[in-house]
């Protein structure tokens, strides 16, 4: 399925490629997961119900909206951009004129994500690169603060990850790696095109 199907059948637009107006050191530019990818991820990586994601630099939310959809978990798209934020609110109008109710829920939040406060039951991470690494510490000391508070196994999903996030969580936290999964029709051409998954137990 084509990525401007797979967002008709969602009833969101997530397409497209997002520059900052003025460049930026600590936030890399809006760009969605190939649908593609996330088919792949979700093959091979298994979730429960009750499960609680967050995407942190959700942008227009297309990751938000397929796992609520594909998967039916909770899930929190965590955006600084009031742009791409007012666009991931359109989306949810529209997704949500369709969506039966059912006990997961879906919503996003309007703030930079190492403001986030991590609610006592998520426990699945999701970052496409979104940030330097200095702020990328900082969500994952808030992170393992929570869990310090609130005991839980936690997953951290890493797509087209950078040396940095993977050095980082190996070498000054207490998370181990679980599993690589690699996107076999991108990784050919570029191998970044996989997901790295970290779990802290």
């Amino acid at each position: 399925m084509k990525e401007q199907d797979h967002d008709r059948l969602l009833r969101i637009k997530t397409e497209g490629i997002r520059e900052w107006q003025y460049q930026s050191a600590h936030y890399n530019r809006y760009e969605a997961t190939p649908y593609l990818a996330l088919e792949v991820l979700f093959d091979e990586y298994t979730c429960k119900s009750s499960d609680k994601f967050v995407d942190f630099g959700c942008g227009k939310g297309r990751f938000p909206f397929y796992i609520h959809h594909h998967l039916h978990v909770s899930v929190t798209g965590v955006e600084m951009s009031g742009q791409l934020f007012q666009v991931a609110m359109e989306n949810l109008a529209r997704y949500l004129e369709r969506t039966k109710p059912s006990r997961s829920t879906i919503q996003f939040e309007h703030l930079l994500a190492e403001e986030y406060k991590v609610d006592l039951e998520e426990n699945r991470f999701y970052f496409f690169n979104p940030f330097s690494i200095q702020i990328f510490q900082k969500v994952i000391d808030n992170i393992l603060l929570s869990v310090e508070n609130y005991p839980r196994a936690v997953d951290i999903i890493l797509y087209y990850p950078t040396s940095e996030y993977i050095q980082f969580l190996e070498l000054q936290t207490p998370f181990e790696l679980l599993k690589e999964i690699r996107v076999p029709e991108l990784y050919e051409q570029n191998s970044d095109e996989r997901f790295i998954i970290f779990r802290y137990e």
